[in-house]
């Protein structure tokens, strides 16, 4: 109990600290115009207010990563607490925010030009691609997950009627203007996953469970030798930590920001929130079946599926009632980022291919090929999806991170706090590729480390290079 409750007053504080502190590093200014006053639109550049904002950034971002994804990393063991603390305050939060700034300051055009503008227009092509392709990898995942869970929620009706069900409403929000629905209903949503949490949380507290505490780094998978803490874990959590996903989804409320100011709370308070439901339910999942181990047998014996999980956390820590409600939390996360998922899909090839999107055709024309990939997506195996998911969510922050390096090197700014993020998830990013089985899976680990390595080197001298470059110019 001790570690998570150690942990969970981290995360709230760096939000007053170390928070404020990036708030000072970036600049941020009230008088300043942001990009809803200026390129007002009626669709996606419409201004809303700061708790309107937080509550759908919360929601966009959440889906289930700080749920499925924590209870899959908790089967590593209480090392996972320290990931989820560490890494959503210095690498999570500080991502969402400095890039929260930079596209704001972009006109809140989408995270791939924002991107090119630092790391070059070789880049921004490779993020036009890779970004839809994460982007239709989410909705893909997001229309699965809260199907599973409808489908026990309501037997009557199955997964793949839900799909259709999903995907018909997936449809409908992604074209109409973001005041029509995202900001009416998902602020509803933001509280309700907000009282889910709360919810587990007083269970934890208050229920007799005993969390796991940081007395070991051992690895509590049942196969602990294929799914070694490094790289593994750091992509098994990625919502809840360090998530790519979270840039492709903040031009959204980029453009709709009134200030500045208002910055630190909806990307930097964001994230922090979303990494205390993701400690949540690391520690509710450990708890609730004894412990780490028996998180990872009990996994086992149901193929590995988070949604039986959190169907069966639910109701076994609140009850029937409480834990249709948590459940309704649980399926309201995924469906929102979802559907914002598409969204910015949407927006990003808007952006590149210079379509107006204050016409109603010409939003659809985009959407009816994403919302077909999408759905040919859901056919495939689950855990395949999601796997993939995981590194190419991280792969995209690594990349975002880089372009911070170059906005904070620009500004003549504290470059530190996001080069050793960048240099630390492009090994783990790097070696991942060379440790598991999805790609290479070399069973020499030392081996598969020094390539790790050794790609991470060549990357940091390129861009110690492309820095250098930077910096000349600017004094030129």
């Amino acid at each position: 109990m001790v570690t998570f409750l150690l942990c969970l007053a981290l995360l709230v504080a760096a939000y007053f600290t170390y928070g404020r502190y990036l708030e000072r590093l970036a600049g941020a200014d009230a008088r300043s115009e942001t990009p809803c006053r200026r390129l007002y639109d009626g669709v996606d550049y419409v201004p809303l207010p700061r708790w309107r904002i937080f509550l759908i950034q919360l929601l966009n971002i959440a889906g289930t990563g700080p749920i499925f994804g924590a209870i899959l990393g908790a089967c590593f063991g209480p090392v996972a607490f320290l990931w989820i603390t560490f890494g959503g305050i210095f690498m999570g939060a500080m991502h969402d925010y400095l890039s929260g700034m930079m596209l704001v300051r972009n006109d809140g055009l989408s995270i791939p030009e924002v991107v090119g503008r630092y790391l070059g227009g070789g880049m921004r092509q490779f993020m036009r691609v890779f970004s839809v392709l994460l982007l239709v990898l989410v909705g893909a995942v997001f229309l699965l997950s809260p199907a599973q869970l409808l489908a026990n929620i309501v037997p009557a009706v199955s997964c793949p009627a839900w799909v259709w069900i999903i995907l018909a409403y997936y449809f409908v929000a992604t074209l109409l203007p973001i005041d029509k629905i995202i900001g009416k209903v998902y602020p509803v949503f933001g509280v309700a996953l907000v009282a889910m949490a709360l919810g587990l949380l007083g269970a934890l507290l208050f229920g007799g469970y005993r969390i796991p505490e940081m007395t070991t780094f051992a690895n509590f998978q049942l196969d602990a030798s294929s799914v070694p803490i490094v790289p593994t874990l750091f992509i098994t959590i990625a919502c809840g930590a360090i998530s790519g996903f979270h840039a492709t989804q903040s031009p959204l409320m980029a453009r709709c920001v009134g200030n500045e100011r208002e910055c630190r709370s909806v990307f930097y308070g964001a994230m922090i929130s979303e990494s205390v439901i993701a400690l949540i339910w690391a520690a509710v999942a450990m708890a609730f079946f004894g412990g780490a181990g028996g998180l990872s047998e009990a996994l086992g014996e149901h193929g590995n599926s988070a949604a039986w999980a959190v169907d069966t956390i639910s109701n076994g820590t609140l009850g029937v009632v409480g834990g249709i409600l948590a459940l309704l939390g649980v399926v309201a996360a995924p469906i929102t980022s979802g559907d914002t998922a598409f969204r910015s899909a949407r927006l990003i090839i808007a952006d590149m291919l210079h379509i107006d999107q204050r016409s109603k055709l010409k939003r659809f024309y985009i959407c009816i090929p994403l919302f077909a990939v999408g759905y040919g997506i859901t056919l495939v195996d689950f855990d395949v999806v999601w796997r993939y998911f995981a590194w190419t969510n991280q792969t995209l922050a690594t990349i975002v991170l880089w372009a911070v390096v170059v906005y904070m090197v620009r500004r003549r700014s504290n470059r530190w706090v996001a080069l050793l993020p960048a240099v630390f998830m492009t090994f783990i990013c790097a070696s991942f590729v060379f440790v598991s089985g999805q790609f290479f899976g070399m069973e020499n680990r030392t081996a598969a480390y020094l390539l790790g390595g050794a790609a991470t080197l060549a990357v940091l001298v390129l861009m110690l290079f492309k820095l250098r470059r930077d910096d000349a110019q600017s004094l030129s």
